[in-house]
């Protein structure tokens, strides 16, 4: 192999540039965001309820909710009435004028004031807009403080009563409905509470059961290293078993689906259709309905149909590729250290993901508060901009006495905020370059150290001491540059798709072949384009090869990572739903089991994936410098076959016999 040098020079300082461009955008959004903007609810001067001096102030109460009726609630996103942050909200429905002629009930009607108005009169606290005209009963929702509404037959009641006093007359209670129904549509509220409550039970199910999670996928990662340990060992005999024990499983879940289906024959509204019953957030509703059960027993019926005919189709193939699984569990075996690799993997994709998400938030809130003028009564100022610090000293107080400055929305028109978009969007480019290079960097490193061993002229003697720390110091020093190019492809096809949703998932398919060339830039240190040039060429000369073999590998390793989420699967789903009495005392009480045994699930498949991965690009490797070293070498002593003989007559046995049907279709 001829001397490494460095590839993609040009990429890899585009690439180094990038990132530190997407350093500087990050200390920009930590420097302007601000997460507390949506997490808590805002004052009138702009000030967070709940943070700083406010900290014993977690509740928003609004001076008059009816004034919230206003259509200024959707054209200003805010409610123009004084807000104040309060301790809690009021319990009591009392008038300014009544209070204040009380000692104990002033002293409780203070606290919802803007500031103490000392010894003012009623009309000058009022006009000056120090304290509310009245007070209601009321509880808090979403951080704020809502009218206690309620119903007495047909009639509307707050705290119980027909009516309230506003401070200047006796009004209904429904007059307070449509100043609650503006303000919650501008704050969404009816998706916001559903959302709410569904998160909170959500997040109360993980603080019960992450214990239980954290073990079930302890358990995924102990049978992956079991099953890879024993591929090590017993690769014949491990495949056949996975491949019958995902038969069993499946029709396992066929069982017990049927048995489910004729238990609930008899059941009151278990004959309801899907249709009927709609979305409903506790899933486990629908598994007391039969449709459900019928709906498992097709579908998984039709998952195990098409994995047994598969089989029977692929039954020659499937022999030759277990041979060609052992020689890849030989190779893994000289290269201990790879089956754990994917951690390190893992461990840097959570850096960009966390760097992106935590950057995301940031600029999503680095807005800066707006403040617009309100009165109730006609002013040419009206909604016009304004800055609270000068207000009462400015023109604006001055032609309209009665008008105040009160915090709007969030906004901000610096060029730092007309180019928030652009900002995001390159935070949303760069994570995927950034999560397709760290992907790209693995598979590379892998690559090296399987091509180590398969190049060694006397195996295991020629390799390098620690092969997989070798190939991730060549991957990094040579090939940072081919490595930032083939990720920047894929990121471009990625954010056209985010963009535009019409990427076909077969064009996205053909372009993630691009990592399948990084083998042959780790093997000869050229650039990525010549790579994917030579790469794509020698597939194309063994491409019956490459149908009929190596994706047939790729389906045994599929099968048993089907195999490890079904068997984790099933454990989660009869320990968190509680259906057998095994672990009826164990189990803890879940508002939705579907949650832990959900999120166990997915855990598993990325685990048995890390794991099963190694194996798949150990396959990939081989069979791409089998098919170099037989156009480079003819097996004669001056140009001997660096293959051992194994894998010689592995692949030759299947060169023979993919020839054998062309030649019976020639003689026909």
């Amino acid at each position: 192999l001829k001397t490494l040098g460095c590839t993609d020079i040009v990429c890899c300082i585009f690439f180094i540039v990038a990132i530190v461009g997407y350093v500087a955008v990050g200390i920009l959004a930590w420097t302007h965001g601000d997460p507390r903007k949506v997490i808590y609810p805002t004052d009138s001067m702009g000030q967070y309820c709940g943070q700083g001096t406010l900290e014993k102030k977690p509740l928003l109460f609004y001076f008059n909710m009816m004034k919230c009726a206003s259509p200024m609630v959707l054209l200003e996103f805010q409610c123009p009435t004084p807000q104040v942050c309060v301790e809690k909200c009021p319990n009591r429905t009392m008038t300014l004028v009544t209070a204040i002629g009380d000692k104990q009930d002033w002293e409780y009607y203070r606290s919802f004031c803007r500031e103490d108005p000392g010894v003012k009169s009623v009309p000058q606290i009022l006009q000056e807009k120090l304290c509310p005209a009245y007070l209601i009963s009321s509880k808090p929702f979403l951080q704020r403080c809502f009218p206690s509404l309620g119903k007495k037959g047909e009639v509307i009641t707050v705290g119980d009563q027909e009516t309230f006093n506003d401070g200047e007359k006796i009004r209904d209670a429904k007059d307070l409905v449509a100043g609650m129904k503006k303000l919650l549509i501008y704050m969404n509220a009816t998706v916001v509470m559903e959302g709410r409550q569904v998160a909170m039970k959500i997040f109360e199910d993980y603080t019960k059961s992450w214990y239980w999670i954290l073990i079930c996928l302890l358990i995924a990662v102990v049978l992956s290293l079991i099953f890879i340990v024993l591929l090590r060992y017993l690769a014949g005999i491990m495949v056949w078993v996975m491949i019958l024990m995902v038969i069993a499983v499946v029709a396992c879940g066929i069982a017990y689906s049927s048995i489910k289906y004729v238990n609930l024959k008899d059941t009151a509204g278990s004959n309801i259709t899907l249709q009927q019953l709609g979305f409903q957030p506790d899933f486990s509703v629908y598994l007391h309905i039969r449709q459900t059960w019928l709906a498992f027993i097709i579908i998984l019926a039709i998952l195990e149909v098409i994995i047994i005919i598969i089989l029977i189709f692929l039954r020659n193939r499937i022999r030759i590729a277990v041979e060609l699984m052992k020689e890849a569990s030989r190779a893994v075996g000289y290269v201990m250290s790879s089956l754990f690799y994917p951690i390190f993997t893992f461990f840097l994709l959570t850096i960009v993901i966390a760097y992106w998400g935590i950057t995301a938030v940031f600029l999503s809130t680095s807005s800066e508060p707006v403040y617009k003028v309100f009165n109730e009564t006609d002013c040419p100022h009206g909604r016009q901009t304004c800055e609270p610090e000068n207000f009462t000293i400015s023109a604006m107080k001055t032609d309209c006495p009665r008008s105040e400055c009160l915090f709007a929305f969030y906004g901000g028109e610096t060029p730092y905020h007309k180019y928030l978009i652009f900002f995001q969007f390159y935070n949303v480019f760069l994570f995927f370059w950034c999560a397709n290079f760290v992907t790209a960097l693995g598979q590379m490193t892998l690559a090296g150290a399987f091509a180590s061993y398969y190049w060694a002229p006397n195996k295991p003697n020629d390799m390098p001491s620690y092969p997989l720390c070798a190939s991730l110091g060549r991957s990094l020093r040579y090939h940072t540059g081919s490595l930032a190019f083939g990720s920047l492809i894929l990121a471009i096809v990625q954010i056209i798709r985010v963009l535009l949703e019409y990427i076909d998932h077969k064009l996205k398919a053909n372009f993630l072949q691009s990592l399948s060339f990084l083998p042959q830039v780790a093997i000869y240190g050229k650039n990525f384009c010549r790579s994917a040039c030579d790469a794509f060429f020698l597939l194309m000369r063994n491409v019956i090869r490459v149908v009929v073999l190596d994706k047939v590998t790729d389906f045994i390793l599929f099968l048993g990572k089907l195999l490890i989420v079904g068997l984790v699967g099933i454990f989660a789903f009869f320990f968190f739903s509680g259906h057998t009495d095994a672990f009826k005392g164990a189990a803890p009480s879940l508002h939705y089991y579907w949650v832990p045994i959900l999120t166990v699930l997915v855990g598993s498949y990325f685990i048995a994936h890390g794991f099963f991965s190694v194996y798949a690009m150990c396959v990939d490797t081989l069979f791409l410098c089998f098919c170099e070293d037989l156009e480079r070498n003819d097996g004669s002593a001056s140009r001997p076959y660096y293959m051992t003989t194994e894998l010689r007559d592995i692949l030759m046995k299947d060169a023979d016999a993919a020839q054998t049907p062309t030649s019976r279709d020639m003689a026909m």
